[in-house]
């Protein structure tokens, strides 16, 4: 089992930046080998903002390219977003995805979210 924590969200001003944090936790954390961060705005469907594999380079969402970065711990324990030139449609509920290697059942696990809002 993995847990993760994310923190960092808050109300910004277009043009802003915000960090955020994803702290795992659990038994299972060795065996992590992605993390990602999606988000999810009113009436929208969940969707991938960026995401790293371990040793790997990352992938980001068209929408996110140029503006976010994604980074990790050494021991992929710990996630960062930070995003810069932030937008009103950044605003949405920010969820960090932690997938285990594939000999596990259970692979995918998720944080509660943190708000980003956006606004003047």
């Amino acid at each position: 089992q993995v847990q993760l924590v994310e923190s960092g969200g808050g109300l910004v001003q277009p043009g802003g930046s915000l960090r955020l944090s994803c702290a795992a936790s659990g038994g299972s954390i060795f065996a992590i080998n992605v993390m990602g961060w999606y988000r999810q705005a009113p009436g929208k469907e969940r969707e991938l903002v960026a995401l790293i594999t371990r040793g790997g380079t990352p992938t980001y969402a068209d929408s996110a390219r140029g503006r976010f970065a994604i980074s990790v711990d050494s021991a992929m324990n710990a996630a960062y977003l930070q995003m810069s030139s932030l937008k009103p449609e950044d605003t949405a509920l920010y969820f960090c995805n932690a997938r285990l290697i594939p000999v596990f059942q259970e692979r995918d696990f998720w944080g509660q979210g943190t708000q980003v809002t956006v606004s003047s």
